[in-house]
């Protein structure tokens, strides 16, 4: 019998009676959802090797695929290898839904299906990613301007393992950039505000708050066990001290800044990539003077400049994480919001960086005199 198509339920009926039902489409695809009792074979996986998975040319094969177009393409390659019992399930996994035939989603729960469902679609995530994404841990300093955007999206990103470390409360004037904030929470500590915020739109995240400002005792236990290092503060002694720990404990550190109506970032990847990629303190060797680092009470900053590049660092984060595309390393983003205009420069290694330079012995943290007063703000 040549290759053919039949009916969702028809399908149904020969798979009860002994047919072998075959799911056709890619493995982020059936993660979504597939017919109960299918079998999982990617098409391209199929057509190599069709023997591995189909006891004879003469047995009764069922494809099925998204919408029923790849899974006749799929019979009729088989059938012209010599299977001679294959037959396409019209309209695919969606008609068989739709007919209210029983589905399966395999190793993952309803909420985590739906939830992740735009990522689970993505080949370059997929299931493996989301779960590589669960198991996750983020370190995140500042729950200001910054780590606001930030955080949100790594949380509905569906990273397992929040941790916010930020001493401050909120403040009226944190609300015009500071959207992990509510008026009503004028007075609380930020890490308690974010956990809530957080937590109120993805449960599954674990946030753990964190009332404290990074210090040269504190920096290596805050670091402890997380993945990624995200710098949401307002504050050049912090922002060293995390750098200086993150080649230490060769964490990849993303890098945010913002000053009025610019703002830059940057991975420094210099504890992974020692002598390859730079440090920030191959960018900055030093702190600036008190006077030529205003923060944003001094300065002023336009309320969505931190938006932009908070969502920038969380779109960091995740690369990081999935292993995915060019990080940043090596490079320096600039964003002039007037002017809308993004610049990009490469950014040098310092063979004589006092942290990252291979030859060099680690002297230590130093707690330097506060730069950009009132800690991690953004």
């Amino acid at each position: 019998m040549d290759s053919h198509s039949i009916t969702p339920r028809e399908a149904q009926r020969r798979q009860q009676a002994g047919a072998l039902l075959i799911d056709v489409r890619a493995d982020h695809e059936r993660a979504l959802g597939m017919a109960e009792g299918a079998l999982g074979v990617a098409r391209e996986v199929l057509l190599r090797d069709p023997a591995a998975h189909i006891a004879a040319q003469t047995s009764e094969v069922l494809l099925l695929c998204q919408a029923g177009v790849r899974s006749a393409q799929c019979a009729h390659a088989l059938a012209a290898l010599g299977y001679r019992n294959v037959s396409s399930v019209q309209g695919g996994t969606q008609a068989w839904a739709a007919a209210g035939l029983p589905m399966c989603k395999p190793d993952i729960d309803a909420d985590f299906g739906e939830r992740y469902s735009r990522h689970l679609r993505l080949p370059e995530v997929g299931l493996a990613g989301q779960k590589t994404l669960e198991a996750a841990r983020v370190l995140l300093v500042g729950a200001g301007g910054l780590g606001s955007p930030a955080a949100f999206y790594l949380a509905a990103a569906g990273v397992g393992h929040l941790r916010i470390a930020d001493d401050d409360v909120v403040d009226r004037s944190n609300l015009q950039r500071q959207i992990l904030h509510t008026n009503a929470r004028i007075g609380a500590p930020k890490v308690a505000s974010a956990a809530a915020t957080l937590s109120a739109l993805n449960p599954r995240t674990c946030i753990e708050a964190v009332a404290e400002r990074v210090t040269a005792a504190n920096v290596e236990r805050l670091l402890e066990g997380v993945d990624v290092v995200l710098d949401g503060g307002d504050n050049f002694p912090v922002r060293y001290l995390l750098n200086d720990a993150c080649v230490q404990l060769r964490k990849p550190l993303v890098y945010g800044a913002v000053h009025r109506f610019e703002g830059q970032l940057s991975v420094f990847d210099a504890g992974r990539q020692r002598g390859l990629a730079p440090c920030y303190r191959c960018l900055f060797p030093q702190p600036p003077p008190a006077e030529a680092a205003p923060n944003c009470a001094e300065a002023g900053v336009l309320g969505v400049l931190p938006g932009v590049i908070g969502i920038l660092q969380a779109t960091e984060v995740l690369k990081l994480l999935l292993g995915l595309g060019e990080s940043l390393a090596g490079r320096i983003l600039q964003f002039d919001a007037l002017g809308m205009r993004f610049r990009e420069f490469q950014i040098s290694v310092d063979p004589a960086c006092p942290v990252c330079a291979p030859d060099r012995a680690f002297l230590g943290y130093v707690d330097d005199a506060p730069v950009c007063a009132g800690g991690a703000r953004g």
